[in-house]
């Protein structure tokens, strides 16, 4: 069995901010060390903390970085690539809004926000090679999600053409990942082309199961579309090879269901919550991952609906750390044993000695 869960880790995209501490990689580290974090997921997009690019051009640069975190009593989990990865594929009704995920020199050109999308994708693989990282935590991208719900019917083929075109805008990106030692996570979300177990496997067959193709396990997103979070750790443990703990509640009423009626998170029947708060067993989530011998970090990602921030982060460090086990090297009840006998075996079987 693997070595223990590392951390607790804090993800620090939804942290970043124009005000202190939340204002320099200095300053966010040593507020991230403070409250007993042991690592932090970049958010690769977001400059006042990070430069990507500087990242995948300089080893240097990589290495002060890290040491600011050391220094700090923290170590990098993973870089955040969500926001580039979701451009690497747009269904056209979504162009507008997601616009704002990329720099303006290229909005309003969708072509040229793809091949930004991407090259942000190598950039982040180059990095993670220079930063020592086996992981990065990304999203695939959708263009199919507008079709999800079948009605009108969809055309035969549809969703297929739609994964097709998927996988190939990937698998270079996979190739480059693999090229530096490092899995790509998505976290299977909905907006999302694979958003559960099922469309993980229908991409994953496309890119001929690529191996720097995984999962980042996020039980939130599943608790709110009704999957058995506990069972998908069974089928995929070995293509999960990151962490996302965020707790959820999913409390449906007469008036609305899974899809919460259009309205705002605080009036949702699924809301996000911080850790806890919500309804996901967490105890069964860090046995079962320890079972699997998982040996990455688990990560906070906090988002919530009612309570502030800071009060989520402070809270939820000591959650993770109470929650990681400690895995045992012997079985319980290795007191009770002997030494192995083979003639003692086949005695109390009732089988005949071997002949000498």
């Amino acid at each position: 069995m693997a070595s223990n869960i590392k951390g607790p880790g804090i993800y620090l995209a939804q942290f970043a901010s124009d005000e202190a501490p939340f204002d320099s990689w200095q300053s966010i580290t040593r507020w991230a060390g403070g409250l007993g974090f042991k690592g932090v997921q970049i958010p690769s997009w977001d400059a006042r903390i990070f430069d990507l690019r500087r990242a995948a051009e300089s080893k240097t640069y990589c290495d002060e970085v890290a040491g600011i975190a050391r220094e700090n009593g923290v170590e990098i989990t993973e870089l955040g690539t969500h926001l580039q990865g979701q451009l690497v594929a747009v269904h056209p009704a979504y162009d507008e809004a997601f616009d704002g995920f990329a720099p303006e020199a290229v909005r309003r050109n969708p072509q040229a926000r793809q091949a930004w999308a991407v090259e942000q994708m190598l950039l982040s693989a180059r990095a993670s090679r220079h930063l020592g990282l086996k992981s990065t935590v990304s999203f695939p991208g959708a263009l199919a999600w507008p079709y999800l719900y079948p009605w009108p019917q969809r055309p035969a083929g549809l969703i297929e053409a739609a994964l097709d075109e998927l996988a190939k805008r990937w698998r270079p990106v996979f190739d480059a990942f693999d090229e530096a030692d490092c899995n790509v996570c998505f976290e299977l979300h909905p907006g999302e082309d694979l958003f559960d177990g099922t469309t993980f496997e229908m991409f994953l067959q496309r890119v001929d199961d690529h191996p720097r193709c995984c999962i980042n396990y996020d039980p939130s997103h599943f608790l709110l579309q009704q999957l058995d979070y506990l069972e998908f750790i069974d089928i995929y443990h070995t293509r999960i090879k990151a962490l996302h703990i965020k707790d959820a509640e999913f409390r449906p009423t007469g008036r609305q269901g899974v899809y919460s009626g259009y309205q705002p998170w605080i009036d949702r029947a699924g809301r996000f919550r911080s850790l806890g708060d919500g309804q996901i067993d967490f105890g069964a989530i860090f046995s079962k991952m320890a079972q699997y011998g998982y040996d990455s970090w688990a990560v906070l990602e906090w988002e919530c609906c009612l309570k502030h921030p800071e009060t989520g982060a402070a809270e939820g460090a000591a959650f993770i750390r109470d929650h990681i086990i400690r895995v045992t090297e012997k079985a319980f009840d290795d007191f009770a044993g002997g030494e192995k006998d083979p003639a003692q075996l086949r005695r109390m079987l009732g089988l005949a000695p071997v002949a000498p």
